[in-house]
């Protein structure tokens, strides 16, 4: 019963969302989080955060991780097949139909109206993770850099977080050893 209500929670947020895995953050978030209170904000991101370094889709990827923390391999097939079954269904319905419809003027006016409810829906999550991992004046530098590595020179994904793994290191280093001097004296 436990798993049907797993796949029933991710059946409806893959139902409902629009624009992907980053889209279904906040719903994610509200339905485990906030409202059932399987897992904590903080456990949450790192599950986020994980689920970004491995290859594969985000929305699956992160229904894996939370449904393998609760329950092991049951609870990240429930979750994940929840997750997977709205879009192929809805899929397999546009394959069927959208041809016929497709050059319909309402047809496109319902997909460029979706477009901003989708950046929103994808900005939304973006601002309560920098808020959940402390991002603030001193370090917004630090993401805003990464982008624009990313965005304007191409520089891969891969390379920026190897690089800020090593920065973080090295970092929690020297904190350390500031600290421990600082006590010393």
């Amino acid at each position: 019963m436990l798993y049907l209500k797993y796949f029933i929670i991710f059946f409806r947020i893959g139902l409902f969302t629009v624009g992907g895995g980053y889209a279904m953050v906040p719903l994610i978030e509200a339905e485990i989080v906030d409202k059932r209170k399987w897992i904590k904000k903080e456990e949450f991101l790192d599950l986020m955060a994980l689920s970004q370094t491995v290859p594969g889709i985000f929305a699956v990827n992160i229904a894996i991780f939370i449904g393998y923390k609760l329950r092991k391999f049951w609870g990240a097939f429930f979750m994940a097949l929840g997750t997977i079954m709205p879009s192929f269904l809805i899929i397999l319905a546009i394959a069927l139909f959208f041809r016929q419809f497709q050059h319909l003027e309402p047809v496109e006016r319902v997909f460029k109206g979706i477009r901003p409810g989708v950046v929103a829906l994808i900005a939304a999550p973006t601002f309560k993770m920098a808020k959940t991992a402390r991002i603030n004046r001193y370090n917004i530098w630090i993401p805003a850099v990464s982008a624009l590595l990313i965005w304007l020179l191409g520089f891969s994904p891969i390379y920026i977080i190897i690089l800020s793994g090593l920065g973080g290191y090295f970092y929690g280093r020297y904190k350390r050893k500031t600290e421990s001097r600082s006590t010393r004296e």
